[in-house]
């Protein structure tokens, strides 16, 4: 098993301009729900945007509070494995 090189992550992607951007975007939508009370810290929950930020998302399009679980990653079977690599919504949506 390889090691993740965290150094050339941050040098090719995370420290990126456009990533920082989205980064602040997403930090400063957290701080908001969290002045409003509707998120504190350690409750296992995540700020997720209406339209997701990759997809060109923005603050302004509105955000909603969810589960970390529903929010970052694709439906899993009881083993971890996964099942299918489209989310409900976007299941909803067809």
């Amino acid at each position: 098993m390889t090691r993740r090189d965290y150094k050339s992550e941050y040098a090719n992607y995370q420290g990126s301009d456009e990533q920082k951007k989205k980064r602040a975007q997403r930090n400063k939508a957290r701080r908001k729900a969290m002045r409003e009370g509707k998120v504190t810290k350690g409750d296992g929950k995540d700020v997720a945007h209406r339209k997701a930020m990759d997809k060109g998302g923005k603050n302004s399009d509105g955000t909603r509070v969810e589960s970390a679980s529903r929010n970052r990653s694709f439906r899993r079977d009881s083993e971890g494995n996964l099942v299918s690599e489209t989310s409900k919504r976007e299941r909803k949506k067809k």
